[in-house]
């Protein structure tokens, strides 16, 4: 009796291992023949739980769709869930681009650029794509956009000329620096030497930084720099002499200023240091007509190279002084 009740106990207690092995069996049948013997699938990643179909992860050629033809192992726990140990931030997203074939994308940069690691990962070639020509979007739109810094004071001014390798131009505007009231036409051209800055500053950028000045003692003024050194200046003011009062009035020179940035470009990339450079410089000082302006050469004698001053002429226009008064000229 004792030996067929133990002989009894063994075979209850040996009586469910047969099933634990075939428990087993059936998981690694159903890892090695993948979800195709499924409809929908429930997939657990990394916490974040998506419920979807074989049909939908078999759109493209990626992990997923190898995941649902066994050519890839899954791991499946006790309820059924397709586990995979990644962010699940992200894979919404990628469902919803296998679902619709597009998707919109987030904007910033940092989750755009998470959003592509994932498709890596996964292997959706086409999010991946659509990642990369974003990302080419987002960055022409970056270099089309130029960044003009405002200047604060005098020693941020020379540190930041003379750490910058671009050519540098600033222009100096302080309409409020004024002892007379303005000529008639000196307010509007004030908005075209700054329309014509922005016109530049977009023109030539990522060549030449372009700065303001608001705190300067000019009212409007160009300043021309390369390699940390000051090469022409260009004040736009000047002082109308009328036998009543002064007035002040700004003049546009436009072709000056936009010869000038020109002439700045031969110090892009260091090339203005060598005799090349050097020697077309010298040119064009020589040849140059101040044409409207006064132009001004200042510096010491011998090797040193000088600065330009390009100074508008101080004068009274016929059409400025009401009739019967007389014209008066000073320079």
């Amino acid at each position: 009796m004792s030996a067929e009740a133990s002989a009894g106990r063994m075979t209850a207690v040996s009586a469910p291992a047969p099933v634990s092995q075939s428990a087993y069996q059936d998981t690694e049948e159903h890892a090695s023949h993948g979800l195709l013997g499924s409809k929908y699938v429930k997939l657990n990643v990394g916490g974040s739980l998506h419920y979807t179909t074989v049909q939908t992860l078999s759109k493209e050629d990626s992990l997923l769709r190898s995941m649902c033809n066994g050519r890839t192992e899954v791991t499946i726990d006790s309820e059924g869930w397709v586990v995979l140990d990644r962010c699940g931030r992200h894979f919404g997203l990628v469902l919803n681009f296998l679902r619709d074939g597009s998707v919109p994308l987030p904007e910033d940069h940092r989750e755009l650029d998470e959003v592509l690691k994932e498709a890596q990962y996964y292997r959706v070639q086409g999010l991946i794509q659509h990642c990369l020509t974003a990302m080419q979007k987002q960055k022409d739109v970056y270099e089309s956009v130029c960044r003009i810094p405002m200047i604060t004071s005098a020693k941020e001014e020379q540190r930041m000329i003379a750490s910058c390798r671009k050519p540098v131009v600033k222009l100096q505007n302080n309409r409020g620096n004024n002892k007379y009231s303005y000529t008639s036409n000196s307010d509007d051209n004030l908005l075209k030497n700054i329309e014509l800055f922005d016109k530049l500053g977009l023109r030539f950028n990522g060549r030449v930084l372009f700065v303001k000045d608001v705190l300067g003692d000019e009212i409007c003024c160009w300043s021309f720099y390369g390699e940390g050194r000051k090469i022409a200046e260009v004040c736009c003011t000047s002082i109308v002499y009328a036998t009543e009062k002064k007035q002040t009035k700004v003049e546009f020179p436009e072709a000056r200023i936009f010869e000038e940035t020109l002439n700045i470009l031969i110090y892009e990339n260091g090339r203005g240091s060598g005799p090349g450079g050097l020697a077309l410089l010298d040119s064009r000082g020589s040849g140059s007509s101040p044409g409207a302006g006064q132009s001004e050469e200042e510096g010491a004698g011998g090797g040193d190279r000088r600065v330009r001053r390009i100074h508008v002429r101080r004068h009274i226009m016929h059409d400025e002084r009401g009739h019967g008064q007389q014209t008066v000229y000073k320079d």
